[in-house]
């Protein structure tokens, strides 16, 4: 990213308080618990907090890029308090507020919150010409609506630029909706729900589809290249305009913790991802990744994000299966299925099991309750690749599959599709790497006819087992191998 081209932070600004203590009686007068306070502490929320957290934390090596933030705020003690938090860490361009900015106030017990004040806020006024100057030369545009003003007041200015600049919108319930030409939108799954048209709130449920079906709804009516839906802990479903197949991103670990902020970190993740030249999908998962250890770290609670000790680091809590593997395929699928489990079964030969692979695999896993594997017979794979293939007999590719604790189970099929094998597993889930395409998996029908889904997860990191098989020939002159390939090299099967 050039060094001369601000990411531009566009939004509402609020002062989030903590008060913390101890409460351990109740008020005689009331049914209420006593706060006896220790410590109180102020930082910026909503566009603020944004603002401040993609110029934190660079990676190593990497320039921490100028951050610029255009925001409302007054004349009261509250907004001079903002001020002075952001003066270090971002450069500041006010629109007037008449009134004063909003103010939210935690009153936590030990860290968990007991009641929540809000109080402020006021009327943006006119946009500055300083303003739309620091608009017209960013690199990437961040909008962080809080529903407060800012963004409606400058819509005019931001519909012009989304039509050359990357603009990520972050939307809120009460506020604008994204300008047509948005690179990436990151509603949560609540706001996904109430800003969908017409969409009821119990429609599919808390389900992958589900969530991934209104992306893609909103994204078709924003006019907006994708959108990702936050799910929490769950990680993300990024969609793009009337996708049937959105991209599932799951978390790298359990992350315990405040979940405050994590939206905000979220959103400044893709943004500076993106302006770093990545696509809308490595944004996601590199937001998703980083949202998670944000959590993991404390939050906004961490210390280290204004200028403290850091927080202990507490590492990733692999997410781990509950159930013990089985050899019988049929008979696991039936058990989660009777406890009200999500059954999870993707496919392939297998052949050179590689980090790809390994990949999708686990993020298949972490999409359900078990993962089955249908696997390709020897006899199968020659039939599709070609004489010499499998290079790693199925024996052997049993073994290793079973070798990973995110495989569960293993069922062999001897035909070129496994549709006769998914009618007995009847798998709630079928996974396929994202370099797939609906049209190219005939699993999708029969998945139907018991109202199960294709889920398509990113595919970013394989390498090719033909263009491995190639190679050791190559060096070797032994190796023989056969079979299409499909894009960016990633054979479709394998």
């Amino acid at each position: 990213m050039p060094r001369n081209r601000p990411i531009v932070v566009v939004g509402d600004t609020l002062l989030d308080t903590d008060v913390e203590g101890q409460a351990h009686r109740l008020a005689p007068d009331a049914p209420a618990p006593v706060l006896d306070v220790t410590e109180e502490h102020n930082r910026p929320g909503g566009a603020g907090l944004a603002a401040a957290l993609a110029g934190a934390f660079p990676q190593d090596g990497a320039d921490r890029p100028e951050i610029v933030l255009v925001t409302a705020l007054g004349q009261s003690r509250s907004d001079q308090v903002v001020r002075d938090l952001l003066a270090p860490r971002v450069r500041l361009l006010e629109l007037p507020l008449r009134g004063s900015v909003p103010v939210k106030t935690r009153l936590c017990a030990e860290g968990r919150p007991l009641l929540r004040v809000d109080r402020g806020g006021g009327t943006v006024g006119p946009v500055t010409d300083e303003v739309r100057v620091a608009l017209a030369g960013a690199h990437t545009v961040l909008v962080s609506d809080y529903g407060r003003g800012v963004a409606a007041r400058l819509r005019a200015e931001l519909a012009v630029l989304a039509g050359h600049t990357q603009v990520v919108w972050d939307p809120h319930p009460r506020g604008e909706p994204p300008v047509p030409g948005a690179r990436l939108v990151t509603p949560n799954a609540a706001e996904a729900v109430l800003l969908c048209p017409g969409e009821h709130p119990d429609a599919d449920g808390d389900g992958l589809h589900g969530h991934g079906r209104r992306g893609a709804a909103l994204a078709a009516q924003w006019r907006s290249a994708a959108v990702a839906v936050t799910l929490g802990r769950r990680g993300a479903v990024l969609a793009r305009p009337d996708d049937e197949a959105p991209l599932y991103f799951p978390p790298l670990q359990e992350a315990e913790g405040d979940p405050c902020g994590a939206g905000d970190c979220f959103a400044a993740t893709a943004v500076r991802a993106l302006a770093d030249g990545a696509l809308p999908e490595e944004a996601t998962q590199e937001a998703v990744r980083e949202s998670g250890a944000f959590v993991a770290a404390g939050g906004v609670r961490n210390p280290a994000l204004w200028g403290g000790v850091p927080s202990a680091p507490q590492g990733p809590s692999p997410l781990r299966s509950p159930l013990s593997k089985t050899d019988d395929a049929r008979a696991l699928a039936a058990a989660v299925r009777a406890r009200g489990g999500t059954v999870v079964a993707t496919g392939g030969c297998f052949d050179l099991l590689h980090a790809g692979h390994v990949g999708m695999l686990q993020n298949a896993r972490r999409t359900g309750d078990c993962l089955i594997v249908c696997l390709n017979s020897d006899v199968s794979v020659r039939r599709l690749k070609g004489e010499g293939r499998p290079i790693t007999p199925e024996a052997d590719r049993i073994s290793v599959l079973a070798g990973l604790d995110c495989v569960d189970a293993i069922a062999v099929f001897d035909e070129n599709t496994p549709e006769r094998l998914l009618r007995e597993l009847r798998p709630h889930v079928w996974v396929k790497g994202g370099d797939y395409g609906t049209e190219r998996l005939p699993e999708a029908a029969t998945l139907e006819e018991w109202g199960g889904r294709v889920l398509l997860l990113p595919y970013l990191d394989g390498r090719s087992t033909t263009a491995l098989a190639r190679r050791a020939a190559d060096h070797h002159g032994t190796v023989r191998a056969s079979g299409p390939a499909g894009p960016a090299g990633l054979e479709q099967s394998s």
